[in-house]
C-alpha cells in the first residue's frame, strides 16, 4: 500500500490523501485550498496525480475544504465512483453548484482588473457542468454498511458527529496476504454538543490518519457558550449595533440558529430579528430536516416537536436584493452570512459595511486558515482589504471558539488512545497548522506511540507486508 498526502498536509485546507492498494488508486477527499488568491488558484487548479488513473473517491463530509474540488478532478477526466453518505451527497448537490457559481461572480471582479492592466484573463476551475457531471458519480453508502472499492478492500463510513452525513472511514485490507486495518478519521467532531450524535470512533488499527486542527487547543467548555453568547448579543443591542456572523453555511449555522432559538425561548435575549443571509444555509438546513435520524436525542428533547431551525424572528435570506436591503437596517439584529473565514459569499457585503461602526459586534464562531480575511481579523489587523478596498476594523471583534465542530486536544488524545500502542504502527497527522499538529505530536509520543507522521505536501509513504 501506498499513501501519498496531496493535500490539507501541514495545513487545514484543501484535504486529499491518494492511496494505492492492490493495483488500484483511490483518493480520500478532494478539497479546494483556501489562502492567498493566486497560490489557491495554483494548488486548485493542478493535481500531483493524473485524475485519469483514480479508480474511486471516498468522500468523508461536504465541507468544501474537503469536497470542493471534486468537479475540477471530473473536468480532468476522473469518472470512477464517489462514495459519500445520503446526507453528505445531498448537502454537496448544493455547496458544489454554490461553488461553481461563487468562483464565476469572484473572477467577474478578479479579471475586471486583469483587462485594466492588460493581464491574461482567468478562467474558474470548473462549471456548474462539471458539478452536474460530479453528481452524476456519487454513490450513497450508509453508516456501518460495507463496500468494497477494490480487491480486499472493505470499506465502512462510521458516524463522525462533525457535521450532518459526516464519516470516518474503516478498511479492511488484504495485501500480498496480509491483513491490516486503515483509519481515515475525516474530521472529528466533538462529544456532548447539540445537533450531532458523538463521534463513533474508529478502533483496532495499524494505521491511523487524523486530522490535528486543534491539537494544541482545549476548547471552551460548551456549557457556558449560551450564556456567552446571550450577554454579547444583549450588550451589542443595548449599544443599539448590529451582531456579524462569517458562519460556513452547512453545520454552524444550524447549531448557531438552534441555540438562538432557545435563548429567544427561555426570555435570554432581546426580541430583535435574526437574518440567516445566504442561499447555501437556506438549503443546507432543508437538507437537516430531511434526515431527523442523524440529530442526537437532545435536539429532539429541547424542541418537543418544534423545528429547531426556525422560529418567529428567524428570516432566511435567499434573494439578493433582499439581502442588499440588510444594509439599510439601522436597529439591532443579527446577520448570520457565509463564508466562515470571509473568503468569499454574501459576508463580505456586510463586513464592508459594517467594519467602520464602533457600536457593531464582529463575532467569530469558528475556525480560519491563514492568510484567509477572517483569520487576518481574528489575528488583531486593524486595515483589511474587502473587494479590493482598504477598511478600518473599528467594530468590536469577539471569537467563541466553543462552537467549534472540530475535536479538540482532549477529544483527539482520547480518540487515538482507543487504539493501543502495541497495535497501531503508525499515525498521520494532517488538517493542522504546526503549531497544532506537532505540539499533539509530542503527546502521542508520550503515550508511547511511535512511528508518527506529519507529512508534507506531496509526501509519499509506502508498506510491504515485510514491514508488519
Amino acid at each position: 500500500m501506498q499513501l501519498q498526502f496531496c493535500g490539507g498536509a501541514q495545513t487545514v485546507t484543501g484535504s486529499q490523501i491518494l492511496i494505492t492498494v492492490n493495483g488500484k488508486k483511490v483518493l480520500f477527499e478532494c478539497g479546494l485550498f483556501q489562502g492567498r488568491r493566486e497560490e489557491s488558484y495554483q494548488r486548485n487548479l493542478n493535481f500531483l496525480f493524473d485524475p485519469t488513473e483514480l479508480d474511486a473517491v471516498i468522500l468523508s463530509h461536504a465541507h468544501i475544504d474537503h469536497s470542493g474540488n471534486l468537479p475540477n478532478l471530473v473536468k480532468k477526466g476522473f469518472s470512477g465512483s464517489i462514495y459519500a453518505t445520503p446526507a453528505t451527497i445531498d448537502l454537496c448537490k448544493f455547496m458544489l453548484r454554490d461553488s461553481a457559481y461563487l468562483q464565476e461572480k469572484d473572477l467577474e471582479w478578479v479579471n475586471k482588473i486583469k483587462r485594466r492592466s492588460h493581464q491574461p484573463e482567468i478562467e474558474p476551475l470548473y462549471s456548474i457542468r462539471d458539478v452536474e457531471a460530479t453528481l452524476d458519480l456519487f454513490v450513497p453508502i450508509d453508516y456501518d454498511k460495507p463496500f468494497t472499492i477494490a480487491p480486499q478492500v472493505e470499506v465502512m463510513f462510521r458516524d463522525a458527529g462533525h457535521i450532518l452525513g459526516s464519516a470516518g472511514v474503516h478498511l479492511e485490507i488484504t495485501e500480498e496476504g496480509h491483513a491490516y486495518k486503515l483509519g481515515l478519521s475525516g474530521d472529528v467532531g466533538r462529544p456532548n454538543i447539540p445537533l450531532m450524535h458523538d463521534p463513533n470512533v474508529l478502533r483496532d488499527l495499524d494505521l491511523l490518519v487524523i486530522e490535528t486542527t486543534y491539537g494544541n487547543r482545549n476548547h471552551d467548555p460548551y456549557d457556558t457558550v449560551e450564556e456567552t453568547l446571550a450577554n454579547m448579543i444583549r450588550t451589542t443591542a443595548a449599544n443599539g449595533g448590529k451582531i456579524i456572523i462569517p458562519s460556513f453555511a452547512v453545520g454552524r449555522t444550524q447549531h448557531l440558529v438552534y441555540v438562538l432559538h432557545k435563548l429567544f425561548n427561555q426570555n435570554r435575549i432581546p426580541d430583535m430579528p435574526v437574518f440567516v443571509d445566504s442561499p447555501m444555509a437556506c438549503h443546507a438546513t432543508d437538507v437537516f430536516r430531511s434526515y431527523p435520524e442523524y440529530l442526537d436525542r437532545e435536539s429532539h428533547r429541547a424542541f418537543d416537536h418544534e423545528d429547531p431551525f426556525g422560529f418567529q424572528r428567524l428570516t432566511y435570506i435567499e434573494d439578493v436584493e433582499a439581502s442588499k436591503r440588510l444594509n439599510g437596517l439601522s436597529y439591532p439584529h443579527v446577520i448570520i452570512s457565509g463564508s466562515g473565514m470571509a473568503e468569499g459569499g454574501r459576508i463580505l457585503h456586510h463586513l464592508r459595511n459594517n467594519l467602520e461602526n464602533p457600536k457593531n459586534l464582529l463575532l467569530f464562531v469558528g475556525y480560519a486558515a491563514k492568510e484567509t480575511l477572517a483569520r487576518k481579523i481574528m489575528d488583531g489587523q486593524h486595515v483589511v482589504k474587502v473587494f479590493g478596498e482598504e477598511h478600518t476594523v473599528r467594530c468590536k471583534v469577539a471569537i467563541i471558539d466553543a462552537f467549534s465542530a472540530h475535536a479538540d486536544r482532549r477529544t483527539l488524545l482520547d480518540y487515538i488512545d482507543l487504539n493501543s500502542p502495541s497495535r497501531l504502527k503508525h499515525i498521520f497527522l494532517v488538517h493542522g497548522e504546526p503549531d497544532q499538529s506537532l505540539s499533539l505530536k509530542d503527546a502521542l509520543r508520550s503515550k508511547g506511540y511511535q512511528n508518527i507522521h506529519y507529512p508534507a505536501q506531496g509526501d509519499v509513504f509506502n508498506y510491504t507486508k515485510d514491514q508488519w
